[in-house]
C-alpha cells in the first residue's frame, strides 16, 4: 500500500487519529477537508507556492465542463492498458486532481492505489473537493514524501518534470505518464490576445534512465460559446500572468472562441540499465 513518508526523516508515516505520525514521533495534522501538509519550512521561503487560487479554480471550473475530456480519456486508457491491477500510482504536481480523480473513477474496477502532491495549498484543497479515494499532500515534486521505489506509475501532466525524483521512486520497470503541450496547442486563444502569436517549441523526449515506449497525439478544435469558459481558459494558463492589462482585456469582448488543443501523452518506461 501507498503510503507518505516523514519529511524530516523519512521514514513511514501512519495515520493516528486526525493525525499522520512516524515511529520518530513527527506529527502532521490532517486537515479537514483530508489532506495532510508535509511541505517543510526550508521549502517555504516562497510568499506563493505553485498556483494560486484564481488559477486553480479557473482550471476546475473549465475541466469539469468536460473541455479536455479526450486528454482524460486517453490518460485512462493508458493506465488501463499499462499498470495492473491494484498498481500504486503517484500523481506529481496533481492540481485539481482532475485526471488521477478521473483515472480512480473511470477505472474504479482496478482498485489502484493513488496519492496526489502539490507545492500549492490551494490546488490540494480544490482536488479534495472531488470527494475521491486520493490521499492528497501538500509537497514540492522536487522533494516528495515517499520511499524509494514505492510506485508503479507517476503522473506528470503539465507539472514541473521532477526527473531525479521520478527515478529515485518508481519501481524498476514502472511507468511515467507524461502530457506535454504541441506547436499549436491554444495558438486561437493566443491570436485574440498577442499581436505576434507564437507556437510552442518543441520538447525533447529522450529522458536519461527512461525509455520511451508509447507517444500518442490528442489534437481537436476547442469550441468556446460563452465568456466565462473563454475567461477560465486563460485564466488557468500561465499567461495570464505574463500579459499586460490592455491585451487581457482583450478577451473580455469576446463571446465565442475557437482554438486547436493538442497533447501529447508520453509513455515511459524505467529501466536501471539505461541511466
Amino acid at each position: 500500500m501507498l503510503s507518505f513518508s516523514c519529511p524530516v526523516c523519512g521514514k513511514i508515516l501512519f495515520i493516528e487519529q486526525k493525525n499522520y505520525k512516524c515511529e520518530n514521533g513527527h506529527c502532521f495534522d490532517i486537515a479537514k477537508q483530508g489532506y495532510v501538509n508535509l511541505l517543510q519550512s526550508q521549502q517555504s521561503h516562497l510568499k506563493r507556492h505553485g498556483d494560486d487560487k484564481l488559477m486553480i479554480k479557473a482550471r476546475y471550473d473549465f475541466l469539469n465542463q468536460g473541455y479536455y475530456e479526450p486528454l482524460m480519456r486517453a490518460m485512462c486508457s493508458a493506465v488501463d492498458k499499462y499498470l495492473p491491477d491494484n498498481a500504486s500510482i503517484i500523481d506529481a504536481g496533481c492540481g485539481d486532481c482532475y485526471y488521477s480523480f478521473s483515472i480512480s473513477d473511470n477505472l474504479s474496477g482496478r482498485a489502484f492505489d493513488i496519492a496526489g502532491v502539490d507545492i500549492s495549498k490551494d490546488a490540494v484543497i480544490f482536488g479534495a473537493k472531488r470527494k475521491s479515494r486520493l490521499k492528497l499532500a501538500v509537497a514540492s515534486v522536487f522533494s516528495m514524501p515517499f520511499c524509494n521505489e514505492c510506485a508503479d506509475g507517476i503522473l506528470n501532466v503539465f507539472s514541473p518534470f521532477a526527473l531525479d525524483e521520478y527515478y529515485r521512486i518508481l519501481k524498476d520497470g514502472g511507468f511515467l505518464f507524461r502530457v506535454i503541450p504541441l506547436e499549436n496547442h491554444l495558438f486561437g486563444l493566443k491570436e485574440k490576445v498577442y499581436d505576434k502569436p507564437y507556437k510552442n517549441p518543441a520538447e525533447e523526449l529522450n529522458i536519461n534512465g527512461f525509455k520511451l515506449i508509447e507517444n500518442t497525439e490528442v489534437k481537436y478544435t476547442l469550441d468556446l460559446h460563452d465568456s466565462e469558459s473563454i475567461d477560465n481558459l486563460f485564466k488557468m494558463t500561465p499567461y495570464y500572468y505574463k500579459t499586460s492589462k490592455q491585451d487581457q482585456e482583450k478577451l473580455l469582448r469576446l463571446d465565442s472562441l475557437q482554438t486547436p488543443v493538442e497533447f501529447s501523452v508520453l509513455i515511459y518506461q524505467k529501466h536501471r540499465g539505461i541511466k
